[in-house]
């Protein structure tokens, strides 16, 4: 569990109102941010960027949040570390999961797929395995959601994925991160008849296309931050498909460690088990322009910029695009909106 043992769920109650909608002012603020820095090749000054925005957003929500997922503990993450309260304060009590940019390295490189992400549900029900930094995924959409097994063979998956959507395996497309740790896995994929999508980095946009029947990608597979399964679960939670995750050791040390610490390496966690309430929300906007969302586009006193806002009861998934003018911004928002913002171009 990643919540304190007296955070119980809302005591049943549902959230009535669409925060989701809130949360992609959020990732808006941080995406914009972020963006300032594309192409300069400095990933962590596009981190701060993104982190101070989020976080100072985030506060005037309508909530009382617990940070679940953020920058890390305490004593590494002065913004968004975990077990952070965020928000105003007032109901409903829910759990957060941040990602300010999920694709630094692209980000700072300038190139295409860097997205901003926030994910919120009911006190109590977004459960993140933190004894391993990575695990093994497979994702895919509603119709193929109940054949997949991370237990069974590759090319048994890429089957009955196939069958289920009612494909030819050589029509199957699975999207992998570009690693050395992969080399098996693409021989796998290949051996078996499908075709492959590489990428280097934001395993997260790849996840949600993987979940969206009306995407070129069919399937995710591979090993990817644990953080990122989560906070994938909360958009695949909200639009349908299934996500399976078992945790992935680095090295016989950190093995050692999970298994002291309580955590079963065998065991495969499903969509419920990270995300074990439909009252969930996420919101994601483009930093730099990629399949999913269209990056941060700059004119004279302005921005646009593309957003998703899902919700988990309803199963809408709305996209949302926005045309920003940063003089009446500037008169709206705090103070503090300002300073983070001219922090942002220096």
């Amino acid at each position: 569990m990643n919540t304190p043992k007296n955070n119980q769920p809302n005591n049943g109650q549902p959230i009535e109102r669409n925060i989701a909608m809130e949360l992609v002012r959020v990732t808006e603020a941080a995406a914009m941010s972020a963006a300032r820095f594309l192409g300069k090749g400095d990933k962590n000054l596009v981190d701060q960027a993104a982190v101070n925005a989020m976080r100072n957003v985030l506060g005037f929500v309508r909530m009382d949040g617990i940070v679940v997922i953020g920058e890390g503990e305490k004593d590494e993450a002065p913004m968004l570390y975990i077990g952070e309260k965020i928000g105003d304060g007032s109901e409903p009590k829910v759990d957060i999961a941040v990602d300010p940019v999920d694709g630094t390295t692209l980000t700072a490189k300038g190139l295409p797929g860097a997205i901003s992400v926030v994910a919120l549900s009911t006190r109590g029900t977004m459960h993140c395995p933190r004894n391993l930094v990575y695990m093994n995924k497979i994702v895919t959409d509603a119709e193929a959601k109940d054949v997949i097994d991370l237990d069974a063979p590759v090319a048994e998956n890429i089957r009955r994925v196939a069958a289920a959507k009612h494909k030819k395996i050589p029509e199957i497309t699975v999207v992998v991160l570009d690693r050395p740790r992969h080399e098996k896995l693409l021989n796998d994929i290949r051996k078996a008849g499908a075709r492959v999508k590489l990428i280097s980095d934001g395993d997260i946009s790849a996840a949600i296309e993987a979940a969206l029947p009306e995407t070129d990608v069919d399937m995710l597979m591979g090993i990817g931050g644990t953080t990122e399964g989560v906070l994938s679960a909360a958009a695949i939670r909200c639009v349908g498909g299934a996500i399976q995750c078992k945790g992935w050791p680095r090295d016989e040390k950190e093995k050692q460690a999970a298994i002291e610490k309580g955590e079963d390496l065998k065991k495969v966690y499903t969509t419920e088990d990270l995300i074990s309430s439909d009252d969930v929300f996420f919101a994601a906007t483009g930093v730099s322009t990629g399949d999913l969302l269209k990056g941060v586009r700059y004119f004279s006193g302005g921005a646009f910029t593309q957003s998703i806002a899902m919700r988990g009861r309803s199963g809408t998934m709305r996209w949302v695009d926005a045309r920003h003018n940063f003089n009446k911004l500037e008169k709206l928002d705090s103070e503090k909106y300002v300073k983070e913002r001219h922090w942002a171009q220096e």
